[in-house]
C-alpha cells in the first residue's frame, strides 16, 4: 500500500508482535501503583496517570524509546521467536510449506558465520557493474535495473497505486526522493544538531567506502559528492506539511509531456525498464523535483553520479553484510536516534521475516495465538463507534445538513478489516534458501516490486492490507475508505476480554474511533465514501471546520518537547484530529454502556475516570533525547505526553471526571475548548 494513503495510529511499530494471554478477572487494568497521586490532574494529566511508571522505565539500552507499545512488542517477540525457532527446527517440514519457507528464511539470517566469511561479496557484482558505466543513459538505466531488482531506489521514488481522482484504477506514481537522512531539513538546517548529523553521515559515506577497499582520501572525497549531490535533492523537495495537501501531491501528466519536463529522462523508455509498460499516463507528487532533478542529472559528471549509485548499493546493504559494515550503520543510527546498543540479531532477524514474508509468518501466528472471539468483539465494537460517530455527526452544531448527509454516507461506507487477510498472499515465485541471506532479502524484494506491478491493468483489490497480522498498530486509507486492525492490536492495554468496558472504550476504543477519524481529518476529509479526492463540503462548512483544525493546531504548536522544539501543529494536524474526534466518539459510545451510565468505582475510580486513565496509559513512555528530536521533524504524531492532554482538555467529561478547575494548569474555558467531531 502506498505510504502517501495510510494514516497510522503509531510510528515505527511495524515489527512482530504477538496476542499477550488474557489477563484475569483480578488484574487491576488501572493500577495506582503506575500513577503520581501527588500530582494534581487537572495541572499534569499524564504525570498523574502514569509518572510512577514512567520513572520505572526507563529506556533500555536496545531501544530508543519505551512504552506501552514498546513493552506489548519486547514481551511478545520472544513469543515470535520461539514460533521462529520452532519452524526452524523443523527440517522436515515439506517442501513448499509456510513453515519450512519461514523457517528458512529466519536460518538464513541467523547463519552469522556464512554471513561473516562473506564479507561484502554479495554486493561486489553490484559495484564492478556500476564501475563501467560511461554515461547518463547508463546511468539511468542502471538506476531501473536497481528498482526492479530489490538493489535501491535512486533519485526518486516509483510505485503503482490506486488513482486518487479514479479509484478503481490503478496508475504509475513517480514521487520525489533519493536522500538518505530521514527528512530534508537535516541537509539544509545549519544549528548543532543538524551539524552533528551531517558529519556523522559523512563519515559513514567514508567509511562504508573504505570498507570495500577504497583508500580513505577517495572515500572522503566520495563522501562530500554524495551529500552534496543529496542536498541538492533535499532543496528540491516539498516539505512534509505541504506534502499533506492532496491536491497539491496530484499532477496527472501524459508520458510524452511529462518527457518534455525532464527532456534528459525519456520517460518512455526508463519505464519499461521499470517493468511499467503500456502506460500512457502518471502521476507525479511534485513536478518542481523532477524539473530540477533533471537539471542536476545534466550538470553532474558521470563519475559522480556513478559513486552516488553505489553508495546506494552500500547502504542499502550495509545493515545485512559482515559485522564491520552491520557496526558502521549501527553507529550512524546512534546519532540520528541515540540507541545505545545493537539489537539483538534475533529480534532483526525476526523483524525481517516480517517485514518480507509477513502474510507467511502471519499464518503460523493467528494459527496459534489468535482468538475468534477477539474479531468478533472487535466487530461489535466497531459497529458499536459507528453508531457514536453517527451521534456526534448528528449533533454537530457548526455543519449544514447537506454536508452531514455525506459526512454519514461516509461512515456508513467504511470497510473494516480485522486480525488477517482473508486470502493470503502466496508469494509463488519467490525463492527462498536456507542457506544465502542476502539473496533472500533481494530476491523478496525483487517479487514484491514484480506483485505491485503486476497491479497495473487489474482491478483495485481491495482485499490486499497494508500492514502484517502481527503489528501492534492501525491505520486508515482514504483511496480505500477502510479501517484496519492487525491481530496484534488486540492485547491490552488496548483491547483485553476481561476488563471492563471503561477500560476497553478509553483503549481500542478510542483506536477505532481515532481511525474512523482519519476519513474526517484534514487531508482524509477530502475524500469521498468511494475513495476519490473530491470535495463534498460546503464552502462555509469548509472553513467553520478549517477554523477549528487552526486552533488545534495552535494548542498543539504551543508544546515544548526539547528545549526550544515544539510540536509542530500543521504536521501533527491529522494525528490529533484523529486523538481528538476518536475519543469523544469513544466516550460517547462508552456512555452507552451499562457501566458508562453507572457511577460503581472499581479500584477506587469511576467509570468515567477509568475511561480517560486507560486512554492515558496507551500513550505512557519515555523517548531518548535524539529521537525525539527526529520525531519532530518527521513524525506526523505528537509526543506521547501530549497525546495523553490534546484530546481530553477539549472533552467536558474529563473535567467533571477529575474536578479540573479554573487555575489549574491544563484548564481551558469552555468556550476555548475545540470541538470538531
Amino acid at each position: 500500500m502506498n505510504k502517501y494513503y495510510l494514516s497510522l495510529l503509531f510510528p515505527g511499530i511495524l515489527t512482530l508482535n504477538m496476542q499477550a494471554s488474557a489477563q484475569n478477572s483480578k488484574t487491576k487494568f488501572i493500577d495506582q501503583a503506575n500513577m503520581d497521586l501527588s500530582v494534581k490532574p487537572g495541572d499534569d494529566f499524564y504525570t498523574y496517570a502514569s509518572g510512577t511508571w514512567i520513572k520505572n522505565n526507563p529506556v533500555p539500552a536496545k531501544e530508543t524509546r519505551w512504552g506501552s507499545f514498546n513493552v506489548l512488542r519486547d514481551f511478545n517477540i520472544n513469543a515470535v521467536r520461539s514460533i521462529l525457532e520452532e519452524a526452524e527446527k523443523n527440517t522436515g517440514a515439506p517442501a513448499g510449506s509456510v513453515e519450512k519457507r519461514v523457517g528458512d528464511f529466519y536460518t538464513a539470517g541467523m547463519d552469522s558465520m556464512r554471513i561473516e566469511k562473506l564479507g561484502f561479496t554479495p554486493i561486489k557484482a553490484d559495484l564492478t557493474r556500476i564501475g563501467k558505466i560511461n554515461s547518463l543513459t547508463g546511468i539511468l538505466d542502471e538506476a531501473a535495473f536497481m528498482r526492479t531488482t530489490g538493489i535501491g531506489n535512486p533519485f526518486f521514488g516509483a510505485y503503482v497505486g490506486q488513482d486518487r481522482k479514479n479509484v478503481t484504477k490503478n496508475i504509475p506514481q513517480l514521487s520525489q526522493g533519493g536522500t538518505t537522512l530521514p527528512d530534508r531539513d537535516y541537509y539544509l538546517k545549519n544549528d548543532a544538531r543538524s551539524l552533528k548529523v551531517q558529519e556523522a553521515y559523512k563519515n559513514y559515506i567514508k567509511t562504508l567506502f573504505t570498507l570495500t577497499g577504497t583508500p580513505e582520501s577517495e572515500a572522503q572525497k566520495h563522501a562530500s559528492t554524495i551529500f552534496n549531490f543529496e542536498k541538492e535533492l533535499a532543496s528540491l523537495q516539498m516539505s512534509r506539511v505541504e506534502m499533506r495537501d492532496p491536491h497539491k501531491t496530484y499532477n496527472k501528466f501524459t508520458v510524452t509531456d511529462f518527457n518534455r519536463v525532464t527532456p534528459a529522462i525519456n520517460w518512455s523508455v526508463l519505464l519499461p525498464k521499470m517493468k511499467i509498460s503500456g502506460q500512457d499516463t502518471i502521476l507525479v507528487n511534485v513536478p518542481k523535483f523532477f524539473s530540477g532533478l533533471n537539471s542536476l542529472l545534466s550538470s553532474t559528471p558521470v563519475k559522480d553520479l556513478k559513486t552516488y549509485l553505489e553508495w546506494n548499493v552500500l547502504k542499502n546493504s550495509a545493515a545485512y553484510l559482515s559485522s564491520p559494515f552491520v557496526e558502521a550503520n549501527f553507529a550512524f543510527t546512534q546519532i540520528l536516534t541515540g540507541q545505545k546498543v545493537q539489537t539483538p540479531r534475533w529480534q532483526r532477524m525476526s523483524s525481517l521475516t516480517d517485514n518480507n514474508i509477513g502474510e507467511l509468518l502471519g499464518q503460523l501466528y493467528v494459527k496459534k495465538y489468535f482468538k475468534p472471539q477477539a474479531k468478533a468483539r472487535m466487530q461489535e465494537l466497531i459497529e458499536n463507534l459507528r453508531k457514536a460517530y453517527e451521534i456526534r455527526i448528528k449533533n454537530i452544531d457548526w455543519m449544514s445538513d447537506p454536508t452531514k448527509e455525506k459526512a454519514l454516507a461516509k461512515l456508513h461506507a467504511f470497510n473494516t478489516k480485522i486480525g488477517y487477510p482473508d486470502k493470503w498472499k502466496s508469494y509463488e515465485g519467490l525463492q527462498i534458501s536456507r542457506t544465502s541471506f542476502f539473496q533472500n532479502l533481494r530476491n523478496a524484494d525483487t517479487w514484491a516490486y514484480n506483485e505491485m506491478v503486476k497491479q497495473l491493468g487489474k482491478p483495485v483489490d481491495r482485499s490486499r492490507w497494508g500492514m502484517t497480522p502481527p503489528t501492534v498498530n492501525a491505520y486508515y486509507s482514504p483511496v480505500m475508505n477502510e479501517i484496519v486492525f492487525p491481530a496484534g492490536i488486540l492485547q491490552f492495554p488496548f483491547f483485553d476480554p476481561n476488563a471492563d468496558d471503561a477500560v476497553n472504550y478509553g483503549g481500542i476504543g478510542a483506536v477505532i474511533g481515532h481511525e474512523m477519524s482519519h476519513g474526517f481529518d484534514d487531508s482524509g476529509s477530502q475524500y469521498d465514501k468511494d475513495g476519490n479526492l473530491r470535495n463534498w463540503w460546503t464552502e462555509e462548512d469548509l472553513t467553520k471546520f478549517k477554523a477549528k483544525t487552526k486552533a488545534l493546531g495552535e494548542q498543539f504548536d504551543s508544546y515544548t518537547v526539547l528545549d526550544t522544539i515544539h510540536v509542530n501543529g500543521k504536521l501533527t494536524m491529522g494525528e490529533n484530529i484523529g486523538d481528538l474526534g476518536g475519543l469523544n466518539a469513544a466516550y460517547e459510545a462508552f456512555k452507552m454502556t451499562k457501566q458508562g451510565q453507572s457511577n460503581e468505582k472499581i479500584d477506587g475510580f469511576t467509570p468515567d475516570q477509568r475511561f480517560f486513565l486507560s486512554w492515558a496509559q496507551v500513550w505512557r513512555g519515555n523517548i531518548l533525547a535524539e529521537t525525539a528530536a527526529q520525531f519532530i521533524l518527521t513524525d506526523p504524531h505528537s509526543p506521547g505526553e501530549y497525546r495523553t492532554i490534546g484530546a481530553p482538555v477539549n472533552m467536558d467529561a474529563w473535567y467533571k471526571a477529575f474536578n479540573v478547575q479554573e487555575g489549574d494548569k491544563l484548564y481551558k474555558k469552555p468556550e476555548d475548548r475545540i470541538r470538531i467531531w
